[in-house]
């Protein structure tokens, strides 16, 4: 499994909490998260932010 899918499942709480931190004009429902559809959560992180796949995956895995 991918480095960053391991993030977000690992503690998703924590994790969540530190994308808040960073953005916090993110909602909720941009946050809202299904086991196994993390794809769609960084699609979702991709068109609020402006950012490409790429840089939403590695800002991910640096938190």
């Amino acid at each position: 499994m991918e480095s960053w899918k391991l993030k977000l499942n690992g503690n998703w709480n924590e994790t969540k909490g530190k994308i808040k931190k960073a953005y916090a004009d993110l909602t909720d429902d941009d946050l809202k998260r299904k086991e196994g559809k993390d794809d769609e959560l960084v699609g979702r992180l991709q068109q609020r932010l402006g950012k490409t796949k790429e840089e939403v995956v590695k800002w991910i895995e640096s938190l």
